[in-house]
C-alpha cells in the first residue's frame, strides 16, 4: 500500500468511531444488548468492516477503486494478524476466534467495485445478483460467528439479507440517485412509467408504484427466509429474528406511508421491530 493510499484510508470519514456510529441508523439493532458480550463485539466488528467498505465505495475522496484494492490488501493482512486500519485490527481476533472464511469479505469489496461501474439495474434478477455480493455475505458471516453456518441455513440467510438490502434501496432512492446510481429495476420502472424525474420526487405516484413492487418482493423473501429462525437456538435465534423483524417493520412503515419515503412514518419504529421479532421467535417459520 502506498503512503497516499494508507493516508486516504485514515481519512476522518473512514475513522473507526464514525463508522461504528452509523449502526444507530440501521433498520435493525446490529448487536442487540440482549446478546452476550462474546457475540456483541464480533458483530460490531463485522458491521464496522461492512460499513467501511460501503463508505469507501460511496463517499471516499480520490480513486475509490484503488482504495478498495488497498482495503482488500489490508483484509489479507488481517487474516495474518497484521492489519493496519483500526477496524481491520478490531476484526482480526474475530476472524481467528470464529475461523471466518475470506470469501464473503471479498464479495463485500467486489460489490463496491461494482458500484463504481453501476449506473442502473436492469432487472429483479440483476438486483438479486448484486445483493449476493453486497448483503448476503454479511448473513453468512453472522452465522459463522454463532457457529451455526450450514449450506441450508446460509441459503435461508441469503433470502433475509437480500430482502434487507432491497428495503434499504427503497428507502434511499434519492441518496442513491445523487451518487448516479439507480437500484430499482429498469423493467419495473418502465412498467410503472417511472422516469428520471420521478426518482427525484418521493411523492411521485409512478415511483411509489415501483417501490410497492419491490417491497412486495422483499416481504416474500423475508417469508421465505423466516424458517431460519426456527433452525437456530439461543443468541443466534434472537439476533436473526431481530434482523428479519427490522426488515418487516421497515416494509410496514413504507406501506403505511403510501411508499412516500419522505414521510416521517416511512421509518420503522422500535415497537414495530419488537412486535415482529416476538412473532418470529414464537411462530418460527411464519413471517
Amino acid at each position: 500500500m502506498t503512503a497516499d493510499l494508507a493516508g486516504a484510508l485514515r481519512a476522518p470519514e473512514l475513522a473507526e468511531a464514525r463508522i461504528l456510529a452509523r449502526a444507530a441508523g440501521e433498520n435493525f439493532a446490529v448487536a442487540p444488548r440482549i446478546l452476550p458480550r462474546r457475540y456483541r463485539e464480533p458483530l460490531r466488528a463485522l458491521y464496522g468492516f461492512a460499513r467501511l467498505v460501503d463508505e469507501i465505495g460511496d463517499a471516499a475522496d480520490g480513486d475509490r477503486l484503488a482504495l478498495l484494492d488497498a482495503l482488500e490488501a489490508d483484509l489479507l493482512r488481517a487474516f495474518r494478524g497484521e492489519a493496519r486500519h483500526a477496524l481491520l485490527q478490531r476484526l482480526t481476533p474475530v476472524i481467528a476466534a470464529h475461523e471466518l472464511p475470506h470469501e464473503p469479505f471479498a464479495r463485500l469489496i467486489e460489490a463496491n467495485r461494482w458500484d463504481q461501474r453501476l449506473r442502473d439495474i436492469a432487472s429483479w434478477q440483476e438486483l438479486l445478483a448484486y445483493c449476493a455480493l453486497s448483503a448476503n455475505p454479511v448473513g453468512e458471516l453472522v452465522l459463522h460467528i454463532f457457529d451455526a453456518a450450514t449450506p441450508e441455513r446460509v441459503a435461508l440467510s441469503d433470502r433475509v439479507c437480500s430482502a434487507l438490502q432491497v428495503v434499504e434501496h427503497c428507502q434511499d432512492v434519492e441518496e442513491d440517485l445523487a451518487r448516479g446510481r439507480v437500484y430499482l429495476p429498469a423493467e419495473d420502472r418502465f412498467d410503472a412509467r417511472c422516469g428520471h424525474a420521478d426518482l427525484a420526487d418521493p411523492r411521485s405516484p409512478a415511483l411509489r408504484r415501483v417501490l410497492a413492487v419491490q417491497i412486495g418482493r422483499a416481504r416474500a423473501l423475508l417469508a421465505a427466509g423466516a424458517p431460519l429462525v426456527a433452525q437456530l437456538t439461543g443468541a443466534a435465534r434472537f439476533a436473526v429474528a431481530g434482523y428479519a423483524a427490522g426488515g418487516l417493520a421497515a416494509c410496514d412503515a413504507l406501506a403505511r406511508a403510501g411508499y412516500d419515503t419522505s414521510a416521517q412514518r416511512a421509518r420503522a419504529t422500535r415497537v414495530a421491530r419488537v412486535r415482529h421479532g416476538l412473532r418470529l421467535l414464537f411462530t418460527g417459520a411464519r413471517a
